[in-house]
């Protein structure tokens, strides 16, 4: 769940990344980068650290060019040392720099062809470096001094015949121009549009329209699974479907969670299909307790807000904001380590006491991954006064890992791991606790105007869509993701960057 932004302009196009990579913030706050190009030279910064702290005017001063690329981070596996923040680079052929959104559920095996066969070397744990160096040498099998956008493209082709898992990539070619493209199942979202300027057109590629629309770029769509998009650096627009059985299977916990709701994904508004989560979830309820007592909805700031309005209008109660939320506090889901979620759930939200006192409040959360958070959420509730809580999820129960780019625990870490859905309550400490429906998840996500059939549902139902990742995956995954894996990761890697400092 990384951010990716790609852009060849007609002037410096500095500011313009760096505001992309603001709007871009909320799909990763480890660490961020931007690399640009000029006159054939490479102008990078890229360091741990939200987007404002990592670039300070010296930087921006320094990041010249009218073509560049860029990423905002989190950690999916492993640790989350500055070495692993992006754009990579490698300097064979031409010079090329890469930023990815995803995972690569066969990273080992390329890891080792990269080494034996490709004879390069990854310098680092990140799959991007791995995704990097395939790229680079498909491209090099071509031996143009000058690469043209055939070439481009027939090293896309053979990057999606030897990597599998879900990406969204943006690579420079250095001196040459920006490629964008996505696997072949579509799983990572990734648009492109462009802006009309006095001195010409300008493209942009991005994770999310929302990027595009505050640039005042014009969305021309999204990338077909598979597809890619190339702009030379004069600013010529090249495209083509580079993957020979694409099928387009989405992640549709970036509608859940992962996505601003004024983005929209493969033609669907984020913000329309959360109305309807919300229209989905009201008809259960009025299913399973058509005499329920519910006095108040309110929800958990603030991926849930549109899913509990329309909730709330649906089932003829009031709609409240019962929580204040601190906004200088990042997300918690994406918190590198249980403790510091942990930390920081109090520090985020406050209960308005009068909003709750005396009252039966039905609670409305996007997702219940772990279980820290409502735990905590529910017991302030109680506190400021609440006669009883109930909790609502806009998502199904999340029973399994997630390896295409989101950081899901281990399953033993997941609340409702082989859980039913009364213990979960307990647990959490519900007095009723109420989740969505997968097929009335599919059905709001996929019911718009823009149909699609089929989605990436793992984290619900197990079934993952490469068809490649077994148990034996799963366990090596479990191990490189528990939280005791990752502190201990972080704590030796502080400790290396702190001798190398």
């Amino acid at each position: 769940m990384c951010g990716i932004v790609g852009i060849v302009g007609k002037s410096n196009v500095n500011q313009a990344l760096y505001d992309a990579l603001t709007v871009l913030q909320h799909r990763g706050q480890d660490a961020a980068g931007i690399v640009t190009s000029h006159d054939g030279r490479l102008f990078l910064r890229k360091d741990n650290g939200l987007v404002r702290d990592v670039f300070h005017q010296r930087h921006m001063q320094r990041l010249v060019g009218h073509m560049g690329i860029g990423h905002v981070r989190y950690p999916t596996a492993g640790s989350s040392t500055s070495a692993e923040a992006q754009p990579f680079y490698v300097n064979s052929p031409y010079g090329i720099t890469l930023a990815h959104n995803g995972n690569l559920t066969n990273v080992e095996q390329l890891a080792k062809e990269i080494y034996e066969s490709d004879l390069r070397h990854v310098n680092t744990n990140s799959d991007s470096e791995v995704l990097l160096n395939v790229f680079a040498h498909e491209l090099a099998q071509r031996g143009k001094l000058q690469p043209t956008e055939e070439d481009v493209f027939a090293a896309v082709t053979d990057v999606h015949n030897r990597c599998v898992g879900g990406y969204s990539v943006v690579a420079m070619i250095t001196g040459y121009g920006i490629v964008g493209f996505r696997d072949p199942h579509g799983i990572r979202p990734i648009v492109f549009g462009q802006r009309h300027t006095d001195e010409g057109v300008e493209y942009m590629i991005a994770s999310e329209s929302v990027s595009l629309d505050v640039l005042g770029f014009t969305l021309i769509r999204d990338l077909a699974p598979g597809e890619a998009v190339y702009i030379t650096e004069d600013g010529q627009l090249f495209t083509r479907q580079c993957a020979t059985n694409p099928s387009l299977t989405p992640c549709i916990f970036e509608h859940v969670y992962l996505a601003r709701p004024d983005s929209i994904i493969d033609g669907i508004s984020v913000y329309k299909a959360r109305l309807r989560m919300g229209e989905k979830l009201a008809d259960k309820i009025l299913r399973e307790r058509p005499d329920h007592d519910i006095d108040v909805v309110i929800p958990i700031p603030d991926t849930s807000r549109t899913s509990a309005l329309e909730l709330a209008n649906h089932l003829g109660v009031k709609f409240r904001e019962g929580f204040v939320k601190n906004r200088y506090i990042g997300r918690t889901f994406i918190m590198p380590g249980q403790a510091a979620r942990k930390k920081s759930v109090r520090q985020k939200l406050n209960a308005i006491e009068l909003e709750f006192r005396g009252k039966n409040v039905m609670l409305v959360d996007d997702s219940i991954v772990r279980g820290t958070t409502c735990k905590q959420i529910i017991q302030m509730a109680r506190e400021a006064g609440a006669k009883n809580v109930y909790f609502c999820s806009a998502a199904p129960a999340v029973r399994y890992p997630n390896v295409y780019g989101i950081d899901m625990p281990s399953a033993h870490e997941l609340i409702a791991h082989n859980r039913t859905t009364q213990e979960v309550a307990d647990l959490i400490g519900a007095d009723w606790l109420i989740y969505q429906d997968l097929p009335d998840l599919i059905e709001a996500v996929g019911g718009g105007k823009i149909k699609i059939e089929h989605f990436d549902c793992a984290v619900f139902d197990g079934k993952y869509v490469t068809g490649d990742v077994d148990e034996a995956y799963l366990n090596r995954i479990e191990s490189a993701r528990n939280d005791a894996s990752k502190a201990k990761t972080q704590a030796v890697s502080a400790i290396i960057d702190l001798y190398n400092n």
